[in-house]
């Protein structure tokens, strides 16, 4: 027992080491992802021919109440050539039949379909030419992935960007996106966004008026969470090309690879994950230099879950998808073969993601146990608690001060307050939870669980309201 105590303390500073390692990687990016936030020529990319074209796929599974005013948010985008194909995956509310009404879309006869992914059967695809650049996808449902396997065999440009149909993209997003690809377009596969948390934000005509940090407890505990997430970890794994997701709720990648590797896998939570190890093995098995990007400075707004059951059932969905991928891919763990991803990213993701809820939990046990047994001081047992919060503490902090740093989207000194003070009480009881979500998630897949879960929305028109006035 006392053994199996000092292994677990030495585990809890090992990952911490490794965070703050991570996040060290992010502040030698910072400097110059601030550059060129402020002073890219993104803008006069905007209107050149030289800009690739992209299609722009949104799964909507019960998306009547956000559906309109993303789908006009991705309408205005500032982008020279690009399409919106939003593929209805069977909806069982009225999400097909808003967005016929809105668009006074018609049923295509013939439409050619270029790709031959495997998918469920479309049952028809819309359009109509006063909006030539929009076309609307009905199929039976398949899920997530299906979806944007279909989306993709009908899609018509080189590039495709899979969004939420919960989320609304900055105007300049998807160029500052496409300005990177620019830079190196031969060997970038795959390009993340940042995701940032809508709730509270005042939203007009499918767009981000003005922004503020969510009100209620659930969605503001993931704002913090999704910084420190995005800006203290994704820069830092795309610098030594080790990013092992691209968040579905945007992402950009190149069609003609993610064909080759077949697109996305479906049957289970984690596509979003599992596309971008499927990219890096078929890239590092064929010998093709690439990169996995993240541009943080392309900002994608999402609705976050805002009560207990909701967020309990996306946490134990990603706990689901994360242990499958991990136990599907458990031949690139500690593999020569895969470079950085077999001996750093796919180790780093078993020992430090995948398995951290058992080691924090037993450890703790552990510590107790001798405590209870005065086989140890309760003061080691407080001090390693404490030292525990610290490191944790730091470490969102450190995703604040990069926020600060580079963008600075919240103005108001208060919205700073409160991200420090939300840094802090998220350890008491909502990092236990999210402990709790995973091995409550692990559990269900080894019971074979692999349905969504509910996820309630809240119309965009109703959030502006509550944020107006507020």
């Amino acid at each position: 027992m006392l053994v199996y105590g000092t292994v677990a303390i030495y585990y809890v500073m090992f990952v911490n080491i490794l965070y703050f390692a991570i996040m060290g990687l992010s502040y030698r990016s910072i400097g110059t992802i601030a550059k060129r936030a402020k002073y890219s020529s993104y803008q006069t990319l905007s209107g050149s021919e030289l800009v690739p074209s992209v299609s722009l796929l949104v799964p909507a599974y019960n998306e009547e109440l956000t559906i309109i005013e993303n789908v006009y948010c991705l309408m205005t985008l500032n982008y020279p050539t690009y399409e919106v194909i939003v593929i209805n995956d069977g909806s069982s509310d009225d999400t097909l039949s808003v967005l016929i009404k809105e668009f006074k879309l018609e049923k295509m006869h013939n439409p050619e379909i270029r790709g031959t992914i495997e998918t469920q059967n479309v049952r028809g695809i819309y359009h109509n030419p006063d909006y030539p650049h929009l076309f609307i996808i009905d199929k039976e449902n398949g899920g997530k992935a299906d979806s944007l396997n279909a989306g993709i065999n009908f899609s018509h440009y080189p590039l495709i960007s899979s969004i939420d149909a919960d989320s609304l993209l900055e105007k300049d997003a998807l160029i500052r996106m496409a300005r990177m690809y620019m830079e190196n377009p031969e060997e970038t596969v795959a390009i993340g966004g940042d995701v940032r948390i809508a709730n509270g934000c005042l939203i007009e005509n499918g767009a981000v008026k003005r922004v503020s940090l969510p009100r209620k407890i659930w969605p503001m505990f993931q704002s913090i969470e999704y910084l420190k997430a995005f800006l203290g970890g994704r820069i830092g794994w795309s610098r030594m090309n080790g990013l092992i997701i691209v968040s579905g709720a945007f992402g950009l990648f190149r069609k003609d690879y993610v064909i080759a590797v077949g697109g996305y896998r479906g049957g289970y939570p984690g596509e979003d994950m599992n596309i971008i190890i499927k990219l890096h093995r078929y890239m590092l098995s064929h010998k093709i230099p690439y990169k996995v990007a993240f541009c943080p400075e392309a900002v994608c707004w999402t609705q976050a879950p805002d009560t207990y059951k909701i967020i309990s059932n996306q946490r134990m969905r990603w706990g689901r998808g994360n242990l499958k991928n991990m136990i599907e891919n458990r031949g690139m763990f500690l593999n020569p073969k895969y470079k950085i991803m077999g001996l750093i990213t796919i180790p780093y993701n078993v020992l430090f993601e995948t398995l951290n809820p058992y080691f924090r939990i037993t450890g703790l046990l552990a510590l107790a146990g001798y405590t209870l047994l005065d086989m140890t001081h309760w003061r080691i047992l407080l001090t390693f608690m404490l030292l525990n919060f610290l490191s944790g503490y730091l470490l969102s902090v450190g995703a604040v001060i990069l926020e600060e740093i580079a963008f600075r989207r919240y103005k108001k000194l208060s919205d700073l307050w409160k991200m420090l003070l939300f840094s802090a009480l998220k350890f008491v009881g909502y990092h236990q939870l999210g402990v709790l979500w995973r091995v409550q998630g692990h559990i269900q897949y080894l019971r074979k669980n692999n349905s969504w879960g509910t996820m309630t929305r809240q119309s965009w028109k109703e959030e502006s309201e509550t944020a107006s006035t507020a």
